[in-house]
């Protein structure tokens, strides 16, 4: 049995090159914050449930900003916290993967 049962990464890195796409560049880190206080305030982090974390390079900015949530191995795009909230709410919550929002 895993430690969680959804462990949720968010690619904050931030490129040295200005000219390529990075999760950074979209308040990534931020984003990841607001989520992780999200699932804390619905009960929903700690051993069993779920962890947020800040990842490095998932090297799928280019497509992002970009999470991906594990056990499932959903990787997701957003736009903003309600994107994010409708992840949390579905896949977390109710484990139904948000189609409008996954990505291949």
């Amino acid at each position: 049995m895993s430690y969680y049962s959804h462990h949720v990464f968010f690619c904050c890195n931030q490129r040295d090159d200005p000219n390529r796409s990075c999760c950074a560049n979209h308040d990534a880190a931020a984003v990841r914050d607001y989520a992780k206080a999200r699932v804390k305030s619905l009960g929903l982090a700690g051993q069993g449930k779920v962890r947020v974390n800040m990842a490095g390079c998932l090297d799928r900015c280019e497509e992002g900003p970009v999470l991906v949530v594990y056990p499932e191995e959903v990787w997701y795009t957003y736009v903003d916290r309600s994107d994010v909230d409708e992840i949390i709410d579905e896949h977390l919550v109710n484990g139904r993967i948000v189609d409008r929002l996954r990505l291949p």
